[in-house]
Formats: structure tokens, sequence, C-alpha cells
């Protein structure tokens, strides 16, 4: 059994382009803070994203909680429980 509550791994996410924290908790749930931050964007953050838009020549869009970087982090946590 496990003695954590909560783990979190920081990456860099390419589909938003910047570093997001990954979490999970013990109880097998797992967010992303780029999902909070990208998803519903206020003000200045949709300036940051318009502005990498244009600079990467692509769209910035977060692939929400399902995304293969969450789901990825997710499973290796619970396969080493």
């Amino acid at each position: 059994m496990t003695d954590w509550q909560i783990t979190a791994k920081t990456i860099f996410c390419e589909a938003v382009d910047d570093e997001v924290t990954v979490l999970v908790h013990k109880n097998g749930t797992a967010h992303c803070t780029g999902c909070s931050k990208y998803d519903q964007p206020n003000d200045i953050t949709r300036t940051l994203v318009k502005e990498k838009t244009r600079k990467l020549k692509r769209a910035i869009q977060c692939e929400g909680e399902e995304c293969p970087r969450v789901t990825g982090y997710k499973n290796q946590i619970q396969t080493e429980k």
C-alpha cells in the first residue's frame, strides 16, 4: 500500500507550448494545471495564447484531462504501486 496522498510531475506540454504540472491523487484521479489555465483562459492567458499561436504558426489548444501526457503519468504511477 502506498503512503502518499498526491503526487505531481512538471512536464513540457507541446499542445500548449508551456510547462504544466500533472497531479495524480491516491484515489486514481488525475488532472493537469494546464487544463485550468488554457481550457478557459482569462484575458491575460488569451493574449498569451494569441501571441504563441502567431509565433509558432499553429493552434495552441489544451487536449483536456484525457490527453496522453496526463493518462501516461497516471498509468505510470499506478503501475508503481
